[in-house]
């Protein structure tokens, strides 16, 4: 199965719906123009839901941290939603945990946004 990502928009939060797996040969790369396009359109406040994500590899959390990277030094802010066990697994592996905010309730995590 391939990589599906969606974005829609609550109030002036940009959330970026991903389902799929997730890795270098297949929804990295699409992962990474998203968030760049996000914030040259000027995203603020973005929101990636991993809720249907099976798996991710090292590229893709790369693509993530850079996605921060661009958005936190435009002034904005990239949080992350609903990660599966092996997902958070493998963010404290890589201690990327650390970078990112990580909420499983999407109203709570849309609401910390100020």
């Amino acid at each position: 199965m391939g990589v599906k990502i969606t974005t829609r928009s609550l109030g002036d939060v940009s959330v970026v719906d991903v389902c799929g797996r997730i890795t270098l040969s297949g929804g990295s790369a699409e992962l990474g123009e998203t968030l760049r396009d996000i914030a040259s359109k000027g995203g603020k406040k973005v929101l990636v839901n991993l809720g249907e994500v099976s798996y991710l590899d090292s590229s893709a959390i790369g693509e993530l941290i850079s996605g921060f990277t661009t958005i936190t030094n435009r002034g904005g802010n990239l949080k992350l939603l609903s990660l599966n066990q092996r997902v958070m697994d493998l963010f404290r592996i890589t201690k990327s945990n650390t970078i990112f905010e990580i909420h499983d309730d999407e109203a709570a995590a849309v609401r910390s946004f100020v």
